[in-house]
């Protein structure tokens, strides 16, 4: 019998990224982006993303993802059906007034993590109203071939007539 290996689940460490300088309601926002990346993008828990932050007014200006948090929690959901080991390495968080971005190397496979020459570097512009998630902008580079070939093969379907800036 070959025992398999359980691999780990990424962790954002939201604490790391606080900056001094924040004021309460940036350190909110920020608190609320890395929860929301943290169960959608390394636990795949749409279940939670849709109960905690689906009742929000969210503009998505990702063409290829549907408005509002439940269009987002389901592409996800679709991506890790087909790259279960989908994970986000958030390394940067920056908090101005009602938005956070998040400058993050993201990868489809566990052995791919912390390898810089693999996977996607994300940008993610988020939007807050009141510490509600409200709008989110992102720009994704592929690293590698088979990046770029994946991100060929997935792009081009529109899916809302939000303006992309």
């Amino acid at each position: 019998m070959t025992a398999t290996k359980q691999l780990a689940t990424p962790y954002i460490d939201g604490d790391a990224h606080h900056q001094n300088h924040w004021t309460a309601e940036e350190a909110n926002n920020a608190r609320v982006v890395v929860d929301f990346l943290q169960h959608l993008m390394n636990e795949h828990d749409v279940a939670y993303i849709r109960q905690t932050y689906g009742h929000s007014a969210y503009r998505q200006h990702n063409r290829a993802i549907p408005n509002g948090i439940h269009g987002v929690a389901g592409y996800v959901e679709e991506l890790t059906k087909r790259f279960p080991e989908y994970s986000y390495d958030v390394k940067r968080v920056i908090a101005s007034g009602d938005f956070v971005v998040t400058h993050s190397h993201a990868t489809l496979k566990a052995k791919q993590r912390g390898d810089a020459s693999q996977g996607f570097i994300i940008t993610d512009t988020f939007r807050l109203e009141h510490g509600q998630l409200a709008e989110h902008w992102d720009a994704i580079q592929p690293i590698d071939l088979s990046a770029r070939f994946i991100f060929l093969m997935t792009g081009g379907t529109i899916a809302n007539d939000n303006p992309t800036f």
